[in-house]
């Protein structure tokens, strides 16, 4: 049995285990330390630390303290690893604490993070989602369940001061451009509620000032939020410092692609056993900037679908070149008006699209001036039938609570 080497306690907040830490810098302290070929167990909050409860009232998905997102187990160094390197991470095993069996879904205030659809969607709005061996439903949203496809939303490597200090010149600039945008257009260092590790104090206050939200993937892996890299998978990740430093978290028992309500899987607490090995040089021998990862041999499969297409002509009928942004946009928004047809709220629908395993493909960047963008809803996630018919659509949704919104603050 592998030993845990991150151990939490879900009653005591993030800030006072020194093994977690909410930001990127080359200097946080490692926490544990293990060899090529060692199997271990990281134990992780869910990605908010314990702000999100499950109840019926989405105040606190409206007031979430999205400055202190994520809180990440780790960092792990690995012996031998150096710059220029690969960090090889096997996925053995990933699973929710047996006290915890449930999770949640949230789309956030415009005023406060936002989402994909954020115009459509501009108030906080919370689903709980509980989980049944390898099923999960939800009492928000009726006449749904599916088998999850348990992954980590985040996992990746300490950066350089080299790149650390490239990521907040680029996203600086980006700001730059539209300081005043809601919400903004990326997230900058934020040193209030920074948690630094085991970083001392002292050099801690310096270094929260420079160290970067973990927000966004990255060169180093980050918030990929990737719903394939569940058990069985393999991720190789570059490695920029000495030991690697890799932390993970932002545990998620099922996501569709694109996590398109922002906070769009469904967010959990919980487990992942994980093996390591290093190929020396890796970088420079395959060509690698970012990580390459080999998918899960476990997934939900699904032998019929309803496919929605989407072009990148926006909602005010203007035209985009070739934009695949706006082109999953429109898809998602053809989704959501059609599962509103069978009884669902257009919350109700978004929240399945985020929760459910949807596939999202890049179906066409070629003909000008349009992309064209699909979502592949599976059709046997519904215990009815939302295949389109000479009848028509029937109102099959009845009963169960609506998803909780709460309205902004006056």
């Amino acid at each position: 049995m592998a030993d845990t080497i991150i151990k939490i306690d879900l009653g005591k907040s993030c800030y006072d285990n020194d093994m977690i830490h909410n930001r990127w810098h080359p200097d946080i302290p490692m926490v544990a330390n293990v060899k090529p070929g060692d199997e271990f167990i990281v134990e992780c909050y869910d990605w908010t630390g314990g702000q999100i409860k499950n109840d019926d009232s989405a105040d606190d998905v409206r007031d979430v303290d999205l400055t202190q997102v994520h809180f990440l187990s780790g960092p792990i160094g690995v012996e031998g690893a150096k710059p220029g390197d690969l960090l090889e991470v096997d996925i053995l095993d990933i699973g929710a604490f047996k006290e915890s069996q449930w999770g949640f879904n949230g789309f956030f205030a415009k005023q406060n993070g936002g989402g994909f659809l954020t115009e459509h969607f501009p108030e906080a709005q919370k689903s709980i989602w509980d989980f049944n061996g390898m099923f999960t439903k939800s009492r928000h949203i009726p006449n749904v369940e599916f088998a999850g496809l348990i992954h980590p939303g985040l996992i990746g490597t300490l950066p350089s001061k080299e790149m650390l200090a490239d990521w907040n010149k680029r996203e600086k600039a980006l700001v730059d451009t539209d300081p005043d945008r809601v919400p903004p257009l990326a997230a900058l260092p934020f040193s209030d509620t920074a948690h630094m590790g085991r970083m001392p104090a002292d050099q801690a206050k310096t270094a929260a000032a420079e160290a970067a939200r973990t927000v966004p993937p990255r060169e180093h892996g980050g918030n990929c939020d990737i719903k394939d890299l569940s058990r069985g998978s393999k991720v190789y990740f570059p490695v920029y410092v000495d030991g690697a430093g890799l932390s993970v978290g932002d545990l998620h028992f099922s996501q569709g692609d694109g996590e398109i309500t922002f906070c769009g899987a469904i967010e959990m607490a919980g487990w992942i056993h994980l093996r390591v090995n290093v190929i020396k040089d890796g970088m420079a021998k395959y060509g690698i900037k970012n990580p390459i990862f080999k998918p899960s041999p476990i997934k939900p499969r699904y032998d019929d679908y309803v496919i929605f297409e989407g072009i990148s002509v926006d909602e005010q009928g203007k035209q985009h070149y070739l934009d695949v942004h706006v082109a999953y946009r429109q898809a998602c928004l053809n989704a959501i008006e059609y599962l509103t047809k069978f009884g669902y709220t257009p919350a109700q629908a978004y929240a399945i699209l985020g929760c459910a395993p949807v596939e999202g493909h890049i179906s066409g960047v070629v003909d000008i001036p349009n992309a064209c963008a699909t979502l592949w809803l599976p059709t046997g996630i519904f215990d009815f039938d939302v295949n389109p018919s000479a009848s028509g659509p029937e109102v099959k949704v009845k009963g169960g609570m609506d998803v909780p919104l709460s309205p902004d603050k006056e």
